[in-house]
């Protein structure tokens, strides 16, 4: 099965740190950009960040200067390290990409998503 699958998530307290871990599995990247979403309860979806194959970053305001998105290629893992979290950063985070196997294409695939709880 071609999927996305997401890790990483968990309950940490203000101020503290996650990383998060985004993996193609069953096949590989095909898009050029992977992102980072996430979504709070009674809120819409929003961009945390994306990362082009070349390595070029687009990040939310609300989280320029405490998140950094990297990427490695040869893994086909897209990472998410938070810094100096907020309550406000809680959420369900969720991975979006395209993937491919073999002449097979999967456009906008979503992960299953991991929950992000900042609290103490």
């Amino acid at each position: 099965q071609v999927q996305l699958v997401e890790s990483g998530g968990g309950l940490v307290q203000p101020g503290g740190s996650l990383t998060l871990s985004c993996a193609a599995s069953g096949g590989i990247f095909s898009t050029n950009a992977v992102g980072w979403y996430r979504q709070a309860p009674g809120k819409q979806r929003e961009l945390v960040a994306s990362i082009t194959s070349g390595g070029s970053t687009v990040y939310g305001d609300s989280v320029k200067g405490r998140f950094t998105i990297s990427r490695d290629n040869a893994k086909n893992t897209v990472y998410l390290q938070m810094n100096s979290l907020k309550p406000e950063d809680t959420a369900v985070y969720y991975c979006k990409a395209g993937l491919k196997r073999g002449n097979s294409y999967y456009i906008n695939r979503w992960g299953q998503g991991t929950q992000v709880t900042v609290s103490s």
